[in-house]
């Protein structure tokens, strides 16, 4: 039987270092001037949406900023959040929804798949739920695909995983 080496395409988001980037923003939120006696707070809701709520739509953004700011300094990709309409909430407050990517949605891993197969790179690419694994005969032809993979821009953060080699 020939030899396959596969590999995984995912895109996941970290929950531990969203919770730690959300309590170092709510730290930094408490100390800053411009924030003093505000409404303003985030949200962990069930690892797949963020809350952020603030007086008004100048500090919800400001909030923003600074939740941003803490999530790239731990390593979590920009890409990964999907955000909501500022609505209005209770007690004259703003509040903002934002979604956590958490699997490649199924018309981006169509895409994916097709973006490989018209590479023309002797490779196999399937959906797997919320993942695409490659598979090929040779490990190059796999770093190749990586790179070419890495070159195009999908729209949502991808990470490379499950390398195997049999």
């Amino acid at each position: 039987m020939a030899q396959q080496n596969t590999f995984d395409i995912t895109s996941q988001i970290d929950a531990s270092e969203v919770v730690n980037a959300i309590n170092q923003a709510m730290k930094e939120v408490q100390n800053r001037f411009d924030f003093k006696g505000s409404k303003s707070n985030i949200e962990m809701e069930k690892q797949e949406a963020l809350i952020l709520t603030s007086d008004d739509e100048y500090r919800l953004n400001g909030l923003n900023d600074i939740l941003q700011a803490k999530l790239v300094k731990r390593g979590v990709p920009l890409k990964g959040l999907t955000y909501g309409k500022i609505e209005q909430a209770l007690g004259g407050t703003v509040r903002q929804r934002v979604d956590l990517q958490q699997g490649i949605p199924q018309d981006k891993a169509k895409e994916i798949v097709k973006f490989i197969k018209d590479s023309k790179l002797k490779v196999q690419a399937s959906i797997q739920g919320d993942l695409v694994r490659v598979a090929g005969k040779d490990r190059d032809i796999l770093q190749s695909v990586i790179a070419a993979l890495r070159g195009q821009e999908f729209g949502i953060d991808m990470q490379f995983t499950n390398y195997r080699s049999n």
